[in-house]
């Protein structure tokens, strides 16, 4: 079983050395590749990232998505939604605040005695999903097995339930398998376009929110 191909753009490694613009980069003088390094620290440690607490309402699927797809799509996306929110460096897991749903203001104090730049509220929409087996040319009993996932993520700012943010995300996961698809081989499949759809999906949320907000 042989992962070829993701929406996060992963390359073969033997690929990656043919890379021109790999090759120019190193090389690169000693004095500007450090130069660039110090510019790149210098700006990483005057602007902290803010942070921020996701707080997960529900994952579902579109209508359009097919049921017996969607039982299977949706639990994996939504297992790799709480793991991303887990890992990501800019959230947080708060302990002990207000019931933002009852008592705002208190909720409000709270995220801003923690220094905690906003609290959202994420609905997370399958909107598409789909596999296919396709015949792997000059290979005897191999196929390929296709899956494609992409979801919509919105976050409502919390207490106030306005509009925060909304995020988009895809994958594409090619997979050679044999003549017969094993159930781990399809299940590795969707986990790794589940995994690649929230991975493209949380890079554009978090673009958004480091866009300054004006001033109401």
């Amino acid at each position: 079983m042989r992962r070829l191909k993701g929406k996060t753009g992963v390359q073969d490694p033997e690929m990656i050395s043919m890379n021109p613009t790999m090759i120019l980069r190193s090389a690169l003088p000693l004095a500007a590749l450090v130069a660039l390094s110090i510019g790149a620290t210098s700006s990483a440690e005057a602007a902290p990232k803010k942070k921020y607490y996701f707080e997960l309402a529900a994952v579902t699927a579109k209508p359009e998505v097919k049921e017996d797809v969607a039982k299977l799509a949706t639990p994996r996306v939504e297992t790799q939604v709480k793991k991303a929110f887990d890992a990501h460096p800019q959230l947080v897991k708060l302990e002990g605040q207000p019931d933002w749903r009852t008592k705002m203001e208190p909720y409000r104090q709270f995220l801003k005695k923690k220094g905690i730049a906003g609290g959202y509220l994420i609905t997370v929409e399958l909107t598409e999903a789909s596999e296919e087996v396709v015949p792997v040319e000059a290979k005897a009993n191999t196929q390929r097995l296709v899956v494609r996932v992409a979801i919509h993520m919105l976050g409502e700012n919390i207490p106030g339930r306005t509009m925060g943010f909304t995020g988009d995300g895809q994958a594409t996961i090619k997979v050679e398998v044999g003549k017969k698809i094993r159930d781990r081989d399809r299940e590795y499949t969707w986990d790794q376009a589940a995994e690649a759809a929230v991975a493209d999906a949380m890079v554009t949320v978090f673009k958004q929110l480091a866009v300054p907000q004006k001033k109401q």
